[in-house]
């Protein structure tokens, strides 16, 4: 079973379409002990940063957050769930994220030319071996919606990204049970209910 966190934070029902087309027992909940219990979680999230954290923390969900990728539950941060797994940032001066893994959101820089938020279709490519990406050929198309973009502390983690004028995004991570993309796999077509299905095949680690 997959847990979806319900946070009020948007694009959840696309995501739980996305995984009951793949056949997957899905739940959309807050509730600490499904989540727990759950075989893998997902994150989603379109939104603000601040106002996402502060969700978090009304529902009680941080530590359970917390509790689950320490148990080694296969974790997914996708669009804005993927920016709170990290520290800060931009968006929300102050704020502190799930600090799940070192790095931080910065806003797209602004140039001649170029439309912010960045929407649309952009390719990938891969600097590191991802396991979400099993079966999918480098500069595979998916489908992005966001004005601020990860930079990760340590670049092994990133399994992916995309080039947005002279901005070079971190699209995709992963580190042990922790995994995240700023792009939205549940919009993303064919490529995208592949790397979710890569995702429903993994299982809790120790």
């Amino acid at each position: 079973m997959t847990a979806i966190i319900d946070y009020d934070a948007g694009n959840i029902k696309s995501v739980e379409k996305a995984l009951l087309f793949l056949g997957e027992d899905t739940v959309v909940t807050r509730d600490k002990k499904i989540i727990e219990q759950a075989d893998r979680v997902i994150l989603p999230g379109v939104g603000a940063f601040g106002d996402a954290m502060e969700k978090l923390h009304r529902y009680g969900l941080v530590e359970v957050i917390r509790k689950v990728v320490d148990e080694g539950t296969p974790f997914l941060g996708i669009c804005l769930g993927m920016q709170l797994m990290f520290e800060r940032s931009d968006e929300s001066d102050g704020v502190n994220g799930l600090a799940l893994l070192d790095g931080e959101i910065l806003k797209i820089p602004d140039e001649p030319g170029l439309k912010i938020p960045h929407i649309g279709w952009n390719s990938l490519t891969y600097p590191n071996p991802g396991r979400l990406f099993a079966g999918i050929p480098e500069n595979s198309y998916v489908y992005f919606v966001h004005s601020y973009y990860l930079k990760a502390k340590d670049q092994g983690i990133v399994t992916a990204e995309a080039e947005y004028g002279s901005t070079r995004i971190h699209a995709s991570i992963e580190k042990g049970n922790l995994f995240g993309c700023q792009f939205h796999p549940e919009k993303s077509s064919s490529v995208g209910l592949t790397i979710l299905k890569n995702f429903l095949s993994l299982h809790r680690e120790g």
